[in-house]
Formats: structure tokens, C-alpha cells, sequence
């Protein structure tokens, strides 16, 4: 079933006269937009990368390919007594998303991005998310206890867009030593190390650094040339 987030951000980029759920050969494709260089297609992705990894391969072989990557920054909860029923209580969710979490997602896209064809936008949302109970007393001891009836786009705050490995590497800290390791990544973005590690397994499969040695037992990266 389709969110109102999936069709929100839909309608964003079905704009000046671009199509929506063309079909095109197996597939259906959420937007279709044109301009002088030939049509783009655009698939809009709130799930998993890796769910669209052979359709978007395929699709590169003929076409302009946009993947459109949303990533909660902000969301509010919004609680009913049960579906569709009355709202019981509002919260703002602790969990905030930023922009290094595309990493969690590109680990299992190396194979896909970057391409000539490929262009990856990611827009920083803020959503309401509509819950409401889940299964009772059966459920009452499991993690998640509720099921999720909507989620809704509320503001676009900002839009990062990747088109080559070089661009992935504006995302890291000016002032990296030359060369550096996963600890001085960690250190500049102000994560935990596994999160440097996954983040340097990305940049060093899509060609954004390569290993020089090592230091102790971390490997030693430099950007590419």
C-alpha cells in the first residue's frame, strides 16, 4: 500500500508536464520527467536500496536513472486508540536521521553507484508517522507493540544530491589527516568507529579513496585521484 510520504514526494517531482506510474516493459515507474537530454526516470525509495538494486541495473542499461532516497531527519508520532480511530497522544520521536545514514543503505549498493547514468538525490524530511496498536497481550512483551497506518511529509529540509564517488567524499571532514583511518573518521564526524568502517567499505568500493597501508591493524586510506 502506497504512504502519503511515497505519493507526497511523488507529486514534488511530477511536475511540468512529467508522467507517474508509467509502465515500462515488467516495471512501473513513479515518475517519468523529460527535458532536451531525453526522459529521466525517477523511482522514489523509502525502503531499502538494496529492494531496487536489480530493477535500478537494469534500467541503466537504456536510461536516465533518478533515485530518489528520503531520510528522516525529524518525526512526530501520532497515536490512535486504534485504526482510524481518534488520536490519544502525540510525541516527538527521539531517533533523529542525518545524511551519513545513506552509508547504512549505499553498503549494499556498491555494485550500482555510481554510473554514468545514475543520479542519487536525498532529501532530509521531517514526517508524521500514524500508529496505532498492535496485537494486545500477545504482543505486549515484543519491541514493537503497534502498527504503522501512514507516514506523511511535513517539510523537505534540505537535498543532497550524488552524481560520481567524488561526491560522496564532500560528505567527510576537511581536515582528515593525509593518509587516515577509520579512528580519524570517527573522530571528525563524531560517530562510533563500526559507523567509520562502514562508511570507508562504501567510499573505498565506489573508487572515493583507496588503502595505502596500514598503521598497526587499521587500514590507511587516501582519496583518489
Amino acid at each position: 500500500m502506497e504512504t502519503s510520504l511515497h505519493r507526497q514526494l511523488k507529486e514534488r517531482y511530477a511536475t511540468g508536464g512529467a508522467r507517474t506510474e508509467v509502465p515500462l516493459g515488467s516495471y512501473r515507474i513513479d515518475v517519468v520527467r523529460g527535458d532536451e537530454s531525453g526522459d529521466e526516470l525517477i523511482e522514489i525509495q523509502h525502503g531499502s536500496l538494496a529492494a531496487i538494486r536489480d530493477k535500478v541495473q537494469r534500467l541503466l542499461r537504456r536510461h536516465r536513472v533518478r533515485i530518489v532516497k528520503p531520510i528522516v531527519a525529524h518525526k512526530m508520532l501520532v497515536h490512535r486508540a486504534a485504526k482510524g480511530g481518534r488520536v490519544v497522544r502525540r510525541r516527538k520521536s527521539p531517533k533523529q536521521g542525518n545524511i551519513l545514514d545513506l552509508f547504512d543503505e549505499l553498503i549494499y549498493f556498491t555494485r550500482t553507484f555510481p554510473h554514468r547514468r545514475l543520479t542519487l538525490e536525498v532529501p532530509l524530511v521531517s514526517v508524521e508517522e500514524w500508529r496505532y496498536p498492535g496485537h494486545g497481550r500477545r504482543r505486549r512483551r515484543r519491541r514493537r507493540d503497534f502498527q504503522i497506518e501512514d507516514q506523511l511529509l511535513i517539510d523537505v529540509h534540505q537535498v543532497h544530491e550524488f552524481r560520481t564517488a567524488d561526491d560522496l567524499g564532500t560528505l567527510l571532514p576537511g581536515d582528515l589527516p593525509r593518509p587516515f583511518h577509520t579512528g580519524h573518521l570517527a573522530e571528525g564526524l563524531g560517530v562510533e568507529r563500526w559507523i567509520a568502517q562502514r562508511i570507508a567499505y562504501c567510499l573505498r568500493h565506489m573508487g572515493t579513496v583507496s588503502p595505502v597501508g596500514k598503521q598497526g591493524n587499521a587500514l590507511l586510506y587516501k582519496f583518489a585521484a
